[in-house]
Order: C-alpha cells, then structure tokens, then sequence
C-alpha cells in the first residue's frame, strides 16, 4: 500500500504542507515521501504520496504526471493497465507501472465518469486537471482502500488515506464524533461515510468527486457513482455441475491478477478455509503469470493454536514456504497504544 494526501483552497500551493501530510503516512509508504504544489485561480493544490514501491520499482515515483499537465498520486494495483496502454498508444507514458493507465484513460475520457469504468483494480486517487482547474477524488467499488476527507473553516479541502495525515494543518483539529463511535460500536462497521472524527468524511466506495476552487475556497461540484447493472436472478437455482468450473475460474484469475509485483509476495495464512483456499489458487495463478509464488506467514500465540495447526497442514499439502510467529506474552497490551494510532 502507499499514502496519498492533498489540499485544495486559499493555501493549497503550500509544498511543505503538503509533505507534512504524507510524512504522517510514511508507515504506509516506507520507500520514499515525494509532494507537488501549483497556484491555480483563488488559491492553489498540494499533493503528498509515501511509496511503498511494488511494480516498476525504480521509475513510478509519484506524483505522476501527464503531458498535458494532468497530476496523480495513487494508492493502489491497476490489474489490467497493460490493457488499457495497448488501447492508448498515442499517450506519452512516462513509466512501466500500472498507475500511470489512470492518466491514460482520463485523457481518452469521453463523459465525466465513464473512464473510470475501465478500470480494473483497488484505488484511492487523487487527479489534477490544471486546464480546468478541476480536482477528482475517487475509490474503487468496493472501497479496499481508504481516502478521507474535510474542510477547514478557512475553505481547504484538506484529504488523505488516513484521518492522521489531516493533523499536519493547523486549521484542522481533531475532534471526537461520539455519535459515529455509539454506531461503530453498536453495528462494528460504519452505516455511511461518516468517521470517528467530526466533519471528516469518507470516500464513499464507488464514487468520483470533483472539486473546484472559487473565491470562498473549495466546493464539491459534482458526484458520480459507479452503480453495476449486473442482474441477478435470485429465483435461479445455483448448480454445482454447471457453475462451479466458471467460479473456480473466476477465482483463479482474480489471484493471478494479484501477484502483479516486481517484489517478492506473501500469503497470510491462517489455516482456514478461504486463506487456505487463496494459498491452492496461487500455484495455477503462479504458472498462468510467471510470477513467484508466494510465501506463507502465520501467526498465532502458542503452538498449540488450531489454527496454527492448520496452517502447518496447508503448507506441507502443497509444498509452500512457511514462516510462523509466536506472539510474545501480552503482546496485544503491549501494541494497543500503536494499534489505536493505526487503526484510528
């Protein structure tokens, strides 16, 4: 994973603040801290990234940028961005990795929102158009990975992966939202895009927002949602004979897509059935994609833990690398002060 954070308003084009932002997710993005600022009408936009470097290690550092000025920070995998560069040949790609195909389908986009649709994969982004002096924020359907958001009273569109990145600016201060945190605790997820923090916001997974800036600092203009026109039959009997062999598919081929890495990968394997199952997939996946197959890592507290046990019968039925842990005694009072900052 990497850290993305930004700002939009009357004190955007802040390069140090912008890096204070990212700095502040570098457990994120261990490889590196990188930002950008530029003045735009009323204001200016900074942008942060913390690299956790995992495809085209050497030449995607971000922020990203295109020949007609586009600017992208990303966190997260494109699956198919070979796709789409084969479909965009007359874009200047300027790497090998697969964030760079967000730029590539922006500059082909046809409508505000359909270009998105082309893409294959987990993302948090953020994406600069100094032509239109328009900001995108968007996330995958699915909402894998995180993108929080706030304005300051001073007009600021402050965001970033993380909740802590916001703490950098001094026109945003941290406070409880006890409402959201009674839900949290009642239901154990959130219901809609509020946070534990007052007037922080989710992301909501799926969707695309664009920002502008005008003279009272930054406003939401507009909000697309991607909604999947998949119909399903929920009358229809479901047949092992006839649609297990398209699951198992389907299955296999989303593992492959995922051991897309110029870096060694891992499983953590906890013995059960759906990790167990993902650890079997990886040897086809391995073989369909060239890559590695991945190692396995276990943790548990003793030895005699069943799912320890478990884990250990996995990796020897299929001849997969294993590392184990042992948790040392009191080890979750021991972490909880940095499981509380992490897990916010």
């Amino acid at each position: 994973m990497c850290g993305i954070a930004g700002l939009l308003g009357p004190d955007g084009d802040d390069l140090k603040m912008a890096f204070s932002m990212a700095s502040l997710l570098n457990h994120r993005g261990p490889d590196g801290t990188r930002s950008w600022a530029e003045p735009c009408s009323n204001g200016g936009v900074g942008f942060g990234h913390t690299r956790l470097s995992i495809v085209d290690i050497r030449g995607s550092d971000q922020p990203l940028h295109s020949d007609d000025g586009c600017v992208l920070i990303v966190n997260g995998e494109i699956y198919n961005h070979q796709q789409i560069r084969n479909q965009e040949r007359s874009f200047q790609f300027r790497t090998k990795g697969d964030g760079e195909a967000i730029l590539a389908a922006y500059a082909a986009r046809k409508n505000e929102f359909s270009w998105v649709q082309r893409l294959d994969g987990i993302w948090a982004f953020a994406l600069w158009d100094p032509i239109r002096e328009r900001l995108i924020l968007c996330r995958d359907r699915l909402g894998v990975k995180p993108l929080v958001r706030t304005v300051t009273d001073q007009g600021t569109l402050l965001f970033g992966s993380e909740v802590k990145s916001l703490r950098a600016h001094p026109g945003h201060m941290p406070t409880l939202d006890l409402d959201a945190l009674v839900a949290r605790i009642a239901y154990e997820y959130p219901l809609d895009e509020t946070t534990l923090f007052e007037g922080v916001h989710s992301i909501r997974p799926g969707n695309l927002e664009i920002w502008k800036i005008n003279e009272n600092g930054a406003e939401i203009e507009e909000v697309h949602r991607w909604v999947d026109d998949t119909s399903i039959n929920v009358n229809q009997s479901w047949s092992s004979q006839n649609d297990a062999g398209p699951l198992l598919e389907s299955l296999t081929q989303s593992v492959a897509d995922r051991l897309m890495s110029d870096v060694p990968l891992g499983i953590v394997l906890s013995g059960g059935l759906d990790s167990a199952m993902v650890a079997a997939l990886a040897h086809e996946a391995s073989e369909r994609t060239g890559y590695p197959l991945p190692a396995c890592w276990t943790v548990a507290e003793s030895e005699d833990n069943p799912d320890w046990v478990a884990a250990e019968h996995v990796c020897q039925t299929l001849d997969l690398e294993h590392h184990q842990h042992i948790l040392d005694e009191n080890a979750f009072q021991k972490s909880l002060p940095n499981l509380g900052w992490h897990g916010e």
